[in-house]
């Protein structure tokens, strides 16, 4: 039976444990590019013992950020500063992967703690978002997106492509297409945002089109030998849920033909009515559900900051990965901590040796 300290293989990328540290935005980038702040903050994590690490969602596009201080990858020079987190990373022993990603109607915003709202039409910091509809999503995110012609979905579908070029080329091993929290693919799937009558709007047939065809496109460039996944919102909390998850899972199965090798399960966050029930590990029974009718592998990164929890779901076979994000923000050495509450033989050589050799030397009464 599987735990949580027990390696996972993904095509030819082999984790040392099932933990894993999810897209965090860092909202600290200039330019979209890279700066200290990331490579001190990915380098650490990475320090920490977990499996496999996420760099947050990278914009394919500069109209793509969620906010002025996102990353990107849509030029060289920016990839070129990935390049030296990737390898931290690696050196570390974790595997690196990243998000790549396009913001749709949320882009063009302020960052959380200076407001978390759309950027005022006017201000020169911000740009005019893009979505499959001219329709706002609310709340703090009033803005008006520009309805994407064709031109500007095959040109988006083009972007992601080129992203997945340079992420392979800055060494990241493991590759992650957002789908997901009502950003601009979620918002092609989803009935609250996607009001097109072309073949990109209606049916479940052509909502899904969009992720349909940028998934094979990726997949045409990054290689068969290396994981291709996707965070995805597979509900809304919306009222109509089972509709919903039946659906995603449909449109999960697609992508599984098309070349999909692992499923992050997540929320759409494609309404601000959305009504979600917050508490430990409550998307695991869905995870176990996606798991199971579509026979891919899952993870999800909602609520699994308990080591039990996450221990659990794996045991359990809820999920393949446990992502665990804020709790690493919290202690970086988690996994450590968790070693050590699940009581796993020498839990310091989770840990890189020049901190495991010093952790396990303290606790050995022999060797003080």
């Amino acid at each position: 039976m599987a735990n949580l300290f027990s390696p996972f293989q993904l095509k030819d990328v082999a984790l040392k444990n099932r933990i894993a540290i999810p897209p965090m935005c860092q909202y600290m980038a200039i330019d979209g590019a890279a700066n200290d702040w990331h490579q001190v903050h990915y380098t650490s994590l990475a320090r920490g013992g977990s499996g496999l690490i996420i760099v947050e969602a990278t914009a394919v596009a500069p109209e793509g950020r969620i906010t002025p201080h996102c990353l990107g990858i849509w030029n060289d020079t920016q990839a070129e500063q990935l390049r030296a987190i990737a390898a931290a990373i690696k050196a570390s022993g974790a595997v690196p992967g990243i998000q790549i990603a396009h913001a749709g109607r949320k882009a063009s915003a302020n960052i959380p703690w200076e407001g978390d709202d759309h950027i005022p039409e006017g201000d020169t910091r911000g740009w005019q978002p893009i979505a499959p509809s001219a329709l706002a999503f609310g709340g703090l995110l009033p803005r008006t997106p520009t309805a994407m012609t064709i031109a500007d979905i095959q040109r988006v579908q083009q972007d992601f492509v080129a992203a997945a070029r340079r992420a392979l080329d800055a060494g990241f091993e493991w590759l992650e297409l957002h789908f997901a929290h009502g950003y601009l693919a979620q918002s092609f799937t989803s009935v609250h945002s996607n009001l097109r009558t072309d073949e990109y709007g209606g049916n479940l047939e052509n909502r899904g089109r969009f992720t349909r065809e940028t998934l094979a496109a990726v997949r045409n460039v990054w290689p068969e030998h290396l994981p291709l996944t996707a965070r995805f919102g597979v509900l809304e909390y919306d009222g109509q849920d089972e509709q919903t998850l039946s659906e995603s899972i449909q449109l999960v199965n697609d992508w599984k033909q098309l070349g999909l090798d692992m499923l992050s399960v997540s929320i759409g966050f494609s309404t601000p009515a959305a009504q979600i029930p917050w508490g430990p590990a409550f998307l695991a029974p869905i995870a176990q559900r996606v798991r199971n009718e579509t026979q891919l592998p899952v993870s999800s990164a909602w609520g699994f900051g308990a080591p039990d929890l996450a221990d659990q779901a794996i045991r359990h076979e809820q999920l393949d990965l446990a992502m665990i994000g804020r709790a690493h923000l919290e202690n970086p050495n988690w996994t450590y901590q968790a070693a050590k509450e699940l009581h796993q033989e020498n839990p310091a050589w989770v840990l890189p040796p020049p901190y495991a050799h010093w952790l396990a030397r303290y606790h050995d009464p022999k060797q003080r």
